[in-house]
């Protein structure tokens, strides 16, 4: 397989990604295309690095990805979790305020 097939894969799922983040209301479903995005920013770094022949640059790379992402999706959903205690909600479109 050639690069231009990684990269239009990454690209379907950067852009499935950024769809989902700016349709949704569901704060859950914003975490989702972000999450999306992501492993298309890791896919493409694995590409990058396996077609310039130098194999491990882009698998660490794609390591620190897979750690960020697990950390972002830790650190959002304490804060929808501390949302729902307060508001009893998780549209983003109902909270407007995080002071009441």
């Amino acid at each position: 397989m050639q690069l231009e097939y990684y990269l239009i894969i990454g690209l379907i799922l950067f852009l499935l990604g950024l769809y989902t983040c700016l349709t949704r209301v569901n704060a859950i479903g914003m975490l989702m295309g972000i999450e999306l995005m992501l492993n298309a920013a890791g896919l493409n770094f694995v590409a990058f690095s396996h077609f310039n022949g130098n194999h491990i640059d882009g698998h660490i790379m794609a390591i620190f990805i897979i750690v960020l992402a697990a950390a972002e999706a830790v650190v959002a959903l304490a804060v929808l979790l501390a949302i729902y205690k307060r508001f009893k909600v998780i549209d983003t479109d109902k909270v407007v305020t995080l002071k009441e």
